[in-house]
């Protein structure tokens, strides 16, 4: 290959190839996982926690193999994340018609949901039923929270996920060049998940829901990842919602997409439609944050 290319945010040139081809050519026994796990041991490539990165890994050698850098071996069973998706379990739930005041439903209960938690297979038969977009496939760093209000009714949820390699809006408003993106953005989250219930008719719920998260959920990361958040993103479908709540909650209108999906980083994939594209600042250094050395970027994160 003529030069280098970023995939899942390392730098990937001829040396790093003929690595990947050299272990598929010593150790045909290998399958996919174990080449994953081998890869992110050579390259040091955790997360913050120490944990490697086994799902990004993954993704980088379908995307080599895709582009025709690599050949990989045939997979031993389905895939775990198309057996995962392909059919969401329901679970049953109230729908009953909840139209309060929000402030007969405080002290609202926004609890996280962790992997293996009760409430897992719970918000994803929710997001699978009732969001247009759907459950999908997340790789990297997320964190996902159930609302209930104070007599334990569901209200919705919200998913924070990996922000997008590339946006011109965002990255404009943040000043980063690209160096400094490739650094840092594990420092921005992007809320590509929120669904208030159909049959919740609350006023100023959506807001105030942004509102709280926005105060908990840097501390929420560091927790799971071992570094906090800078700045959190989201980009609002401008066929269907006006972006009210985003706006109520102070989340800032940076700009438009150019109809590219978050993860297009060679402008090659189809067009979508054009969302606007918001971000909320977590501390009034973002900035100086996002744009700095890692180390201390972490530090002031923590």
């Amino acid at each position: 290959m003529n030069g280098s290319m970023v995939i899942q945010g390392r730098q990937i040139g001829q040396a790093e190839i003929d690595l990947i081809r050299g272990l598929l050519a010593g150790h045909s026994q290998w399958h996919r996982t174990r080449l994953s796990r081998e890869l992110c041991r050579r390259w040091d490539w955790h997360n913050a926690a120490g944990q490697p990165k086994d799902m990004a890994c993954r993704s980088l050698l379908l995307k080599l193999e895709r582009a025709g850098h690599i050949r990989l071996p045939a997979r031993r069973g389905p895939s775990v994340n198309e057996r995962r998706y392909r059919s969401i379990p329901m679970v049953e739930h109230c729908r009953e018609r909840i139209a309060e005041p929000l402030r007969q439903l405080l002290p609202l209960d926004i609890g996280l949901v962790e992997t293996a938690g009760k409430d897992t297979a719970l918000l994803r038969s929710l997001i699978a039923q009732y969001h247009y977009l759907g459950v999908r496939s997340t790789a990297g760093e997320n964190r996902k929270y159930l609302v209930r209000d104070r007599r334990g009714r569901l209200l919705g949820c919200l998913w924070f996920a990996a922000a997008a390699w590339r946006c011109k809006a965002r990255d404009r408003f943040i000043g980063w060049d690209d160096q400094a993106r490739r650094r840092n953005l594990p420092c921005v989250a992007n809320n590509t998940r929120f669904l208030v219930l159909p049959w919740v008719r609350v006023d100023n719920l959506a807001s105030h829901l942004l509102s709280r998260l926005a105060g908990r959920i840097s501390r929420d990361w560091t927790e799971k990842y071992g570094h906090g958040l800078h700045a959190l993103e989201t980009f609002v479908d401008r066929s269907r919602f006006t972006g009210a709540c985003y706006r109520a909650a102070n989340w800032r209108l940076v700009g438009q997409t150019t109809g590219r999906t978050r993860n297009d980083v060679v402008n090659r994939g189809p067009l979508s439609s054009v969302k606007d594209v918001y971000v909320y600042p977590l501390a009034r250094g973002f900035r100086r944050a996002l744009c700095m050395a890692p180390q201390t970027a972490e530090a002031t994160a923590r």
